[in-house]
């Protein structure tokens, strides 16, 4: 069973609710509908009422039939049936109708809670699980706990008809009733024994859902590269055992699911049989009615599959359990970046201070160890180093979408942790080396930090950036769709389009990867006269891919597996030809104009 449960294993935010946490925090999202609530119980009454007022009538009627006076009765017997069955008939409607307001207004709640939970997560937490699974959680178990929320108003109902029929049976004949009674206990039994099996099988498949939707995910943001190496079937390939597992464990699940009704109609058959004999031939000795008799049969009837439909319940109402367990799991998931105090932050001046910061993406293996480095207000930094050296790992701590262990980071002479976050995060600009647009216009883009900017502002940001030429190059200029990604753009213009938004935001820090590392000559020199107007006045930091961006900084800092081996200018250090002169040979010292391809490395200190 290995091979079928390969990845399905819990994440590591999950968590184990018991049944009774889950049912109280159930309730609580059911409790702003009280009312509602209160309206759908009194149609599960009425509705349960009339139901059972039928096989009583039906009773009525055999014997008035034994007994020759159906004629007197007959009219009285037929209009209460009729009435029975249209009042039954409505109140059941108005029950569905409500239950179905009720139970969308609270999926509607869970998956706002579930979605709100989602943006607040840190950025550690989509590094380490696939957005397929957070996908599946958000829509496919809010809907499977919609799905259960209606099985709950059912089985109200099924629960209060087979109350008010014990109650009839009772009142009829107490051997008979007492005989009917004694197989509720297998009956439950048997699917207290499935509870287990059926709340594994479900948690299992709910997984085996969620690595699908991962998979169809990374496929969907992947696909230009596939269809480029021509890789259409190793995708497939990589498919085919993911879908095939999820019909393995769906297959299982629906084992489960469907085997309990076989059984428990099997132990229902065998009890109707010997209800059927044993009263039969108490009508025959006349010891019983033959009215009370049919009566009973139709009271078994409506008896039984209320209890095997609340005994099957049981099992289906695992699936539901198991689906908010994960919803809840995903909302009670504990941040990692804590705030110890939501200070107003106000204007910032952009002075950056790391004091003996550790940090370490896995726990025990830092990646900066006791950390020290003064960023003054205003200034330009680039961060050069070899891959892996901790340049994108100081840049996501400044913007805090990580946490630091040790050490303290300080902006203004302030913890960075006793800021408020939102206040904070308004203040930084970020722009990564691949830029993410939304669907919509151009002018949307530019205007998402600031939704209220006016188009007036719009255009003034997007014509600061390289002279706003790229514009009249759009085919609708502000107004042209960017299409899904941005793709309907090219990556320089995405790029500017991205500086323009920075420029909307106004920040104070802006943290820059590299803009002009995967575009041409021509549109690198128009984002470098968007970068000079961005960055003015402003404290930047930049992880520098390209020369001309290291030899206008005010400063760069040369990083070497997290501890800073060297700053200065490009000068000085390609004077000093100590470790920057091992960076600039291997990353920037073709970009230089005086570059002869074949000439080997640049002489120790100098061109």
């Amino acid at each position: 069973m290995g091979f079928i449960m390969d990845g399905l294993d819990a994440e590591d935010y999950d968590r184990t609710y018991n049944d009774r946490d889950l049912l109280r925090r159930i309730l609580s999202y059911f409790r702003p509908r009280l009312r509602a609530m209160t309206l759908v119980a009194v149609m599960i009454v009425l509705g349960s009422l009339s139901q059972a007022a039928m096989p009583f009538l039906a009773s009525e009627a055999v014997d008035a039939i034994q007994y020759g006076t159906i004629g007197d009765v007959g009219w009285q017997i037929t209009l209460g049936l009729l009435l029975a069955g249209a009042l039954g008939w409505g109140f059941n409607f108005v029950r569905q109708w409500q239950s179905a307001r009720v139970t969308g207004d609270v999926v509607l709640r869970l998956r706002e809670d579930a979605f709100d939970a989602v943006l607040d997560r840190d950025l550690s937490f989509y590094d380490e699980t696939p957005s397929g699974k957070i996908v599946s959680r958000v829509t496919s178990d809010t809907d499977d706990f919609a799905t259960v929320s209606t099985l709950t108003m059912d089985l109200i109902s099924q629960v209060l008809m087979v109350g008010l029929v014990t109650m009839l049976l009772f009142l009829r004949n107490v051997e008979l009733a007492l005989l009917t009674l004694l197989m509720v206990p297998v009956i439950m039994g048997i699917a207290l024994l499935f509870r287990r099996v059926a709340r594994t099988s479900t948690r299992r498949a709910q997984r085996s859902l969620g690595r699908v939707n991962a998979n169809l995910q990374e496929t969907m943001g992947g696909i230009t590269v596939a269809k480029n190496f021509r890789q259409e079937r190793q995708v497939y390939d990589e498919f085919r055992p993911i879908n095939q597992q999820s019909y393995r464990v769906t297959l299982g699940q629906g084992f489960v699911f469907s085997s309990i009704f076989p059984v428990l109609f099997l132990v229902a058959g065998l009890a109707t049989v010997a209800l059927v004999q044993f009263g039969g031939t108490r009508v025959l000795g006349g010891s019983l009615s033959a009215g009370d008799w049919y009566l009973f049969l139709q009271g078994v009837a409506l008896f039984w599959f209320p209890l095997t439909s609340i005994a099957a319940f049981w099992s289906q109402f695992q699936q539901g359990l198991s689906a908010s367990e994960r919803v809840f799991a995903l909302i009670d998931a504990p941040p990692r970046v804590v705030q110890t105090d939501p200070q107003p932050v106000g204007r910032l001046a952009g002075r950056i201070e790391f004091r003996q910061v550790t940090f370490g993406y896995v726990p025990g293996s830092p990646v900066l160890r006791d950390f020290d480095l003064l960023i003054e207000a205003g200034e330009t930094v680039a961060l050069v180093g070899h891959t892996g050296a901790g340049k994108s790992t100081l840049s996501k701590l400044i913007t805090r979408f990580y946490e630091f262990q040790e050490g303290r980071l300080l902006v203004d002479g302030r913890d960075i942790r006793t800021l408020d976050l939102g206040g904070f995060r308004r203040q930084i600009g970020a722009v990564p080396q691949v830029p993410f647009l939304f669907s919509g216009t151009v002018a949307d883009n530019i205007r998402y930090p600031r939704p209220e900017a006016s188009d007036e502002e719009v255009l003034a940001a997007a014509a600061a950036v390289g002279g706003g030429d790229w514009v009249d190059a759009l085919p609708h200029g502000l107004r042209t769709d960017v299409g899904e990604h941005g793709r309907a753009l090219s990556m320089g213009q995405r790029q500017l389009v991205a500086l323009a938004r920075l420029l909307i935001q106004d920040p104070a820090i802006v943290v820059l990867d590299e803009a002009t590392a995967s575009v041409d000559p021509l549109t690198e020199a128009q984002i470098q006269e968007g970068l000079d107007v961005v960055l003015a006045g402003r404290t930047s930091i930049v992880i520098a891919h390209r020369l001309s961006t290291i030899e206008h900084v005010d400063r760069i800092i040369v990083l070497d597996h997290g501890r800073v081996v060297e700053e200065g200018d490009h000068p000085s250090l390609l004077a000093r030809g100590g470790r920057y002169c091992q960076v600039y040979n291997t990353y920037f010292r073709h970009q230089s104009p005086h570059y002869r391809a074949g000439s080997g490395f640049v002489a120790v200190g100098g061109e």
